[in-house]
């Protein structure tokens, strides 16, 4: 073959197949057709057939809106997680999930550790994933003040962030739909009103944790609705509000005091924002022997609040699951498809199911469930 014929040959069909991939690899969002088009310099048709080649091969991804992004990362994902990592059970499980989930992707994880209140080690934590450019911070803050503290700043450095259980403007939410977690709540405890004390019923008490108060609100006003759903209207007089600080001591304490105000005999319904209110609330009754006439229902179902409910004979009958072990994963994967431009929900939110003695073997067996 001579020289000049070797000139004529055009590109071949590779050589095009790779140049639409380059464009789309160098695309810092997902891209169109025609935009690949235009990068290319190719026809319009010659491309869709060569994406569509790439994309039953897995090197591309196209999106519902027709837009196609690489699979294939040229670095691996830096996520940052700024939150408080000890404390209860369920923190340590979503940090334990958020590590797993990103070893099996293949991101980096930044964890930062603070404690509730301290707004100095927060910021400072928070800056330096600023610093280092983090794709992606998730933000698990209680203290909803120094959240949206922190939120701040990565909105003003131009970091996508992602708020873990306590919802904060600008950011992604992810985490339990409160509303609905507490309709279950209320809706357990008002079927074991029904079925066991006839729907009769003297309080309810509401065991709350102040620090949290967007989500306080919405979890408490779905514990009311579910139990209207299962018992019909209740009287505004009848609830009582214990601002247990959502931890185990201080509810224990509001409720052991609650408990000498009112008259041996009196029914209580009880729901605790989470399972340390829930267990600090069981405590009180226990010690006041008064467990035939309180029934308990907290939130999370972490291994503490599993472990009291395995223990049947008390009053802590059920808590709603949020399944902390799997927010790992999710959190991962949307963190991606935030760095890939794709469009996602402004809430995320993870599954409900109340657990109770009878199925919580079905979720977590007790062999598994030790610690």
């Amino acid at each position: 073959m001579s020289k000049k014929a070797v000139k004529s040959a055009g590109p071949t069909m590779l050589d095009k197949g790779l140049t639409v991939l380059e464009a789309v690899e160098k695309a810092d969002h997902p891209v169109t057709i025609q935009e690949i088009a235009s990068l290319t310099g190719l026809q319009r048709l010659a491309v869709y057939r060569l994406l569509t080649t790439l994309e039953e091969r897995g090197y591309i991804h196209r999106s519902q809106d027709k837009r196609y992004r690489s699979t294939t990362r040229r670095r691996r994902l830096l996520v940052g997680y700024l939150a408080p990592l000890e404390g209860n059970q369920f923190r340590v499980d979503v940090k334990a999930s958020i590590e797993g989930a990103a070893a099996r992707a293949g991101s980096y994880v930044m964890l930062r550790h603070n404690d509730e209140e301290d707004s100095a080690t927060a910021l400072r934590n928070a800056q330096e994933m600023v610093d280092a450019r983090v794709d992606v911070a998730m933000l698990f803050q209680p203290v909803e003040r120094l959240g949206y503290m922190v939120a701040d700043l990565f909105f003003g450095a131009g970091i996508p962030f992602i708020t873990v259980e306590r919802p904060i403007q600008g950011g992604i939410y992810f985490g339990a739909n409160n509303y609905q977690a507490g309709k279950l709540a209320g809706q357990a405890l008002g079927h074991y009103a029904r079925e066991k004390w006839r729907g009769r019923f003297d309080r309810i008490v509401l065991v709350e944790g102040p620090k949290t108060k967007t989500n306080v609100q919405a979890r408490l006003a779905g514990v009311l609705v579910g139990l209207q759903d299962v018992l019909g209207p209740i009287a505004e007089s009848s609830v009582i509000h214990l601002e247990g600080d959502a931890h185990q001591d201080s509810s224990k304490h509001l409720m052991a005091k609650l408990l000498r105000q009112l008259k041996p005999g009196t029914r209580l319904l009880v729901s605790g924002f989470n399972d340390l209110s829930a267990i600090g609330a069981m405590e009180a009754v226990r010690e006041a022997a008064r467990d035939r006439d309180v029934v308990i229902v907290g939130h999370n179902a972490a291994r503490e609040g599993r472990a009291a409910i395995r223990r049947r004979g008390n009053c802590l009958l059920a808590s709603v699951a949020f399944f902390p072990e799997r927010y790992g994963d999710r959190l991962i994967r949307l963190a991606c498809s935030i760095v890939d431009g794709e469009q996602v929900t402004p809430a995320v939110y993870t599954d409900h199911v109340v657990l109770h003695a009878d199925n919580l073997e079905n979720f977590y067996p007790a062999n598994t469930d030790l610690g």
